[in-house]
C-alpha cells in the first residue's frame, strides 16, 4: 500500500503555540507530551534525493495528524522533529495510540519507492513526569534519545535515571553558577542540566 503526497497538513503549530496549548490543556488534566523523529532522515535525504525525502516527511505528518484525537497539538520543532501534546492522556495510553500510528506508517511506502521509513518516539507525561509542559517535552527527547539508542521504530516512556554526583564532574565554581541560575529561573538544577544535553544532542544529531 503506498502512500501519495498531497497538501501540507493543517493541524500543525507553531512552537509557541504549542506550549500555550498544551499549557491550558494541563491546568485542568494531566497531558501526554511526546517527541518524535523520523529515522535516520539524512541518509534517506542523502541516498534517494530531497524530493523522496520530502514526500516522506509529508506523508508522516498526514499519518500523525489525521490518526490523532481532536484535541491533540501537534508542532514541527524541525525538519523531521514533531511535538505532539495529548490533552487528557496518560504516558501509557500515548504509547498505545503512537505505537499504533507509528506501526502503521512503517508499514507504508511513498509514493511507491522502495523506501523503508519509520519512526522513533519518546514519551513523558505531566505528570508524574514533569511539573511543565517544558520539562516534560525535555523528558520525552530523553526518551527518544533511549528509542534511538535501543535500535529505532519504537515508542518508549521517560524513565527517570538517577544521576551520577554533579560534583564528580563539574568544579566547584561551575556548581555554584548552577545554583544561582536554578533560583533566578525558579527551575531545578536537573531540569537545567537536561536541557543543557538536549542541546547538546540536537548539535549532533546525525551522528545519534
Amino acid at each position: 500500500m503506498s502512500i501519495t503526497f498531497n497538501e501540507k497538513p493543517s493541524k500543525i503549530v507553531d512552537l509557541s503555540a504549542f506550549i500555550g496549548q498544551a499549557d491550558a490543556a494541563a491546568r485542568e488534566r494531566p497531558v501526554a507530551v511526546a517527541v518524535a523523529d523520523l529515522d535516520r532522515f539524512a541518509a534517506i535525504n542523502e541516498t534517494f534525493g530531497t524530493a523522496t525525502a520530502t514526500r516522506g516527511l509529508a506523508a508522516w505528518e498526514r499519518t500523525l495528524t489525521g490518526s490523532l484525537p481532536d484535541d491533540a497539538v501537534v508542532a514541527r520543532i524541525s525538519g523531521d522533529e514533531w511535538a505532539i501534546a495529548l490533552p487528557g492522556a496518560t504516558a501509557e495510553s500515548a504509547l498505545i495510540v503512537l505505537e499504533e500510528i507509528r506501526s502503521h506508517f512503517s508499514s507504508h511506502r511513498v509514493d511507491g519507492i522502495d523506501v523503508d521509513l519509520d519512526v522513533s518516539i519518546g514519551i513523558a507525561g505531566r505528570p508524574p513526569h514533569a511539573p511543565t509542559i517544558e520539562d516534560a517535552a525535555r523528558a520525552a527527547v530523553e526518551a527518544l534519545m533511549r528509542a534511538k539508542r535501543e535500535g529505532r521504530g519504537r515508542v518508549v516512556i521517560y524513565v527517570e535515571e538517577k544521576m551520577t554526583m554533579k560534583s564528580n564532574y563539574y568544579p566547584r565554581a561551575s556548581l555554584d553558577r548552577l545554583a544561582k541560575l536554578s533560583a533566578a529561573t525558579e527551575r531545578t538544577e536537573a531540569s537545567l542540566l537536561r536541557e543543557a544535553l538536549d542541546d547538546l544532542f540536537r548539535k549532533h544529531r546525525d551522528e545519534l
